[in-house]
Parts: structure tokens; C-alpha cells; sequence
């Protein structure tokens, strides 16, 4: 074997067969990226913290999300997401249950060969902390064939950062989608139901919960009983192989433009303008062209005070008078209309300034 075969080969190795700078499989694993900065979740509710996360919460509690600088020391991490709690529950009834929730495409998910006799297996790491010891489940999911398996850890000693080390095994069964819609999911357990704990934990590859849904969070703790309790989360890392290899880190460009496939938060302090030109003296049609082309076509939320659209043109500018209009929209960009109550020329350029925000969704 040539040298550069046996470099090629010790590289494979290392990375667990994956090419360098792709191992990792998790987006904003280090939870360097929090767009919303910060978010909150009222009993039965869901929907996204960190970048990438999605949060269910099923508690009698109000559960906030958020990024913060506790993180496990030496190890080159700078956030963590802490999950934390108004009041707790204390006592869980049926269906009541908190997670956070990555997801993946089946488009990325090829190279595992799922559903094959070439499916490999993965390997999930991270580092958590958290107030309450205890078991607690991680719940890997194929949405594709309703195929699901658990995994369960401890966490040790309170309050402290621990590394854990998940082995997930090659499935045969069930390929995923080659699509942009979601195939493959975990929940992060921090309260499991009682009404989905009674069983045996199902810890294999198997379809609609190993036969029961009983089977599937057996064990859990209840980590967040009380509104002292708190759970952070980093240096998440999904790869293939059976054993964990150094976590992956990546510059932050890089996470916040896989993140903007998703979601991307347009604010008031970007200073961005959008170009454009007048249909009328009084309204202007502008274009915003994505910075990385989104998973699909996007929701849009924008703020409802419409002074906080500002129409600039001939040295002038003035604010909206009527909410922005979606002209159209794909996943690759928008144009939309702002109005003004006159003093536009029509034909003329105007740009529209945005002082508050545009939300951008096509989240999994």
C-alpha cells in the first residue's frame, strides 16, 4: 500500500469512514446559533429554540430556552442550550412529557444506506448537565417507516457536565426518503409520561414502538419536577461508526448558513435595505433574494406595526402605512410590496428599510 493510501485509510479510520469536514451529522451541535434569542413555551405548546432544536412541551409549566456560556471546561465548547423551568411539575399525568428535537431531511440521510444489507451504524455523543440524576431516554425515530428505537443514560451527579456515548445499531429495514421532507428525528427526553414508560424499553431497531408505545421512554426521570431544576446540552455530535470520534467543530458562517436553510431572522439591527422600485406613488415593490437556498418555500411572519417598514427614495423617507405585502415568494426569495400614503414616483427606485423583523420559516 502506498503512503497515500495508508494516510487515506488512518483518515477513514479517525472519522469513523466519514470524509473530513462532514462527519457530523447534528446542525448547531455546539448551539453557537440562537436566532430568536431566547424563547418561551406555555403548557402544550412547541415549536423552535436554538437553531435547529425543536422544543415539545407537554408540562403543567412554562419552559424557557436559551443559550448560555455554561459549558464543560477544556473541552473548546463557548454555548450550551439550558432548558429551565417557571414552576415545575411535579407530578406528570398521562401524555405529559418535555423533549428537544433534532430532525433531518432523507435527501441527507443516503449515505447511511438505511433499509439495506449496507446500512451502517452511528454513534450519538454530547456533554449534559442537569439538576435531577436519574435515567433518561433518547428516542431515535424513522418517520419514513415508522420504525423507532431508545436509548438510555444516566446522569450521575447533579449540576455537573458529563459526557455521554450513545451506540445506535445498522437498521435493514425501511430506506428513507430521497426528499427534502423529514425522515429521521430524535427526542431528547427531559420528562417522559408515565402512560409511555410501563413497558420494556425498546432498544432495538423496531416498528411502532417495539409493539407498544409503553416501550418507549421506560426509565425517564422527571428532570424538570420543580422550578429549580435546569438542563443544558452541547457538543451534540451524530456520526457514523460504533465508537465517538472528536467532536467536529466548524465556523460559525458555516453553522448559521446551514441554519439559514431552515430559519432566518431578518432584524432592525442588520440595517438591511431591500431594492426596489415604484409600481406607483404609493407603492413599491421590493425583492429580497435568500442567502442560502431554504428547505421549501417559507412562512413569513413580520411585525404588525407598520411603522416599523421605512420606504426610502430621493433622498427622502417615510414610514409604511399599511402592513408589507407578499407579492410572491419560492425557496429562493420574496418580493413583497410597501405602501406609503404618496411621494413615490412611479418608475423610480425606492429601497425598503426594515427596523424591527422578518421572520423566514421552513423549519422540519
Amino acid at each position: 500500500m502506498s503512503k497515500a493510501a495508508e494516510l487515506a485509510a488512518l483518515i477513514a479510520n479517525v472519522n469513523n469512514g466519514s470524509p473530513l469536514g462532514n462527519k457530523n451529522l447534528m446542525q448547531n451541535g455546539a448551539m453557537n446559533v440562537n436566532q430568536r434569542e431566547g424563547s418561551t413555551f406555555t403548557t402544550n405548546t412547541y415549536g423552535y429554540g436554538i437553531d435547529g432544536w425543536e422544543v415539545n412541551n407537554y408540562l403543567d409549566d412554562t419552559i424557557t430556552i436559551s443559550q448560555d456560556s455554561d459549558v464543560p471546561s477544556g473541552q473548546g465548547f463557548g454555548n450550551s442550550m439550558k432548558v429551565t423551568g417557571s414552576s415545575g411539575d411535579s407530578t406528570l399525568t398521562t401524555d405529559e412529557y418535555l423533549s428537544i428535537i433534532p430532525k433531518w431531511e432523507g435527501q441527507n440521510l443516503q449515505h447511511l444506506k438505511k433499509g439495506t444489507s449496507e446500512a451502517v451504524p452511528l454513534t450519538l455523543s454530547f456533554w449534559v448537565k442537569a439538576t435531577t440524576t436519574g435515567t433518561y431516554i433518547v428516542e431515535i425515530g424513522d418517520n419514513d417507516n415508522n420504525r423507532q428505537i431508545s436509548k438510555a443514560y444516566t446522569v450521575s451527579s447533579s449540576n455537573t457536565w458529563e459526557k455521554k456515548e450513545l451506540f445506535i445499531p445498522a437498521d435493514t429495514s425501511g430506506t428513507f426518503d430521497d426528499d427534502n421532507s423529514l425522515s429521521l428525528w430524535m427526542h431528547f427526553l427531559i420528562a417522559g409520561a408515565p402512560n409511555l414508560m410501563g413497558g420494556t424499553l425498546n432498544s432495538t431497531w423496531n416498528t411502532a414502538y417495539g409493539g407498544s408505545a409503553t416501550n418507549r421512554w421506560v426509565g425517564q426521570v422527571n428532570g424538570m419536577s420543580s422550578g429549580s431544576t435546569d438542563f443544558y446540552l452541547t457538543g451534540v455530535q451524530l456520526e457514523i461508526g460504533e465508537k465517538a470520534t472528536a467532536f467536529e467543530y466548524e465556523p460559525y458562517e458555516r453553522t448559521l448558513s446551514r441554519c439559514f436553510r431552515y430559519f432566518n431572522r431578518i432584524t432592525g439591527s442588520n440595517c438591511r435595505e431591500f431594492a426596489g422600485y415604484n409600481e406607483s406613488t404609493t407603492k413599491g415593490l421590493h425583492v429580497f433574494r435568500f442567502p442560502v437556498r431554504m428547505r421549501g418555500t417559507p412562512t413569513i411572519g413580520v411585525s404588525s406595526t407598520v411603522s416599523n417598514y421605512i420606504v426610502a427614495y430621493s433622498n427622502t423617507q417615510t414610514a409604511c402605512s399599511s402592513t408589507l405585502a407578499f407579492n410572491t415568494t419560492n425557496d429562493e426569495g420574496v418580493t413583497f410590496y410597501s405602501t406609503v400614503a404618496s411621494g413615490l414616483t412611479a418608475g423610480g427606485a425606492s429601497a425598503l428599510r426594515n427596523i424591527d423583523y422578518i421572520d423566514l420559516k421552513a423549519e422540519l
